[in-house]
């Protein structure tokens, strides 16, 4: 009889570890996962001012447009790795990098500027890097929230206060059309 509650004993520790394990394991990868999209959200706006220097010297009526750019990249840089932050200058760069991206159409002699084609190129292939981040951010979300939310995971996780991740999503902003006038 000793035997087979020290047994059950030993099964419910054992299975406690491996819950409390994978809890650690996936919140680990969130954290991971939030770190890639810093990495390329920094590419991006490392990447900023290159392309604040190529547009100025075609733009000169455009002053605004690139003082939102560069207010949206002062903006992440202060952030200090507070993510919410960080997203909000994403949002605030996205809006305005449209923007620029549509009033560019207006000058033909920046689309045709190779350093500008070079830029748009690289910032083009940081973005889908970032979407990419971004989905793979909120696939380890997703497993997370799942498992602190489900039985017997939810135990283990309220004991040892695992919290829910925020899934990355976009604004209302981000939805709609951009209007600009010309």
């Amino acid at each position: 009889m000793i035997y087979i509650i020290l047994l059950l004993v030993i099964l419910l520790l054992v299975g406690i570890i491996l819950i409390y394990n994978g809890l650690v394991k996936q919140r680990n990868m969130v954290n991971n996962q939030k770190s890639q999209i810093d990495i390329q959200l920094k590419r991006r706006f490392d990447l900023i001012p290159n392309l604040v220097e190529v547009v100025k010297g075609y733009s000169k009526y455009e002053k605004s447009t690139l003082e939102d750019i560069v207010f949206a990249r002062n903006k992440y840089v202060s952030a200090n790795n507070d993510t919410e932050k960080q997203l909000e200058a994403d949002t605030y760069l996205n809006n305005a990098l449209s923007k620029l991206f549509v009033l560019v159409e207006s000058y033909p002699d920046l689309k045709a500027n190779q350093n500008f084609l070079n830029l748009q190129k690289e910032l083009s292939t940081t973005e889908d890097k970032v979407a990419f981040s971004r989905q793979f951010y909120n696939d380890a979300v997703y497993k997370l929230n799942t498992k602190i939310q489900v039985f017997p995971s939810n135990l283990i996780a309220s004991i040892f206060k695992f919290k829910e991740e925020r899934y990355f999503e976009i604004n209302s902003n981000e939805k709609e059309n951009i209007n600009i006038n010309i």
